[in-house]
């Protein structure tokens, strides 16, 4: 049985949280997850571009988009929420408290192939990088949706941390995708 794409439950402008609960589509949950939904989606898209400059990042930003999702579930599913139900419904909803610490330990193999910085740098570095960029910014608004969640104890800490080193990641892996590319990074001049 094929289910359809459309339920028409939101037409009302409300929407279900993963344990069933209703809440405005105007939330601060949906003003979240719409921006990590953005945010995956930009990651993405620079991924495409990668993929030819870089094998071995192009599959960490597909293991990023997985986790991206279970960021989106983490928030879907307030802790404070009732109507989880089963141990396994449960499980579904935790967040790898590896995945930041795994981040790092990306960036930081990026970073030794890296000049050190010592200027401000501008979003550039042909598409690969600037795409990257994208996600970055995307990054940091998504950041800031989630971290109010997280400081209300909705949403656990390990979700935050993930999002705050991810921004790192993208500049980062932004920045061997200009290396990789053989493209400058254009340096900030004050005017």
């Amino acid at each position: 049985m094929r289910y359809s794409i459309y339920t028409k439950t939101g037409d009302e402008g409300t929407s279900s949280l993963y344990t069933g609960e209703r809440r405005t589509k105007d939330d601060a949950v949906f003003h979240a997850l719409g921006d990590v939904d953005e945010l995956n989606s930009a990651v993405g898209l620079a991924r495409e571009f990668v993929a030819e400059l870089d094998p071995k990042i192009e599959k960490q930003l597909e293991t990023i988009q997985s986790r991206l999702l279970d960021v989106g579930s983490a928030v879907a599913t307030p802790a404070e929420a009732s109507g989880l139900g089963s141990a396994a419904k449960k499980k579904r909803v935790e967040f790898d408290e590896t995945a930041a610490p795994a981040l790092e330990s990306w960036i930081d193999e990026m970073d030794e192939e890296l000049p050190q910085l010592t200027n401000f740098i501008l979003p550039s570095g042909g598409q690969a990088s600037a795409f990257l960029h994208v996600a970055r910014s995307t990054c940091r608004r998504a950041e800031r949706a989630v971290v109010p969640l997280v400081q209300s104890g909705s949403v656990h800490t390990d979700v935050g941390v993930f999002m705050n080193r991810l921004s790192d990641y993208l500049f980062t892996a932004a920045r061997i995708a200009a290396k990789r590319a053989g493209k400058e990074e254009v340096c900030y001049q004050k005017s």
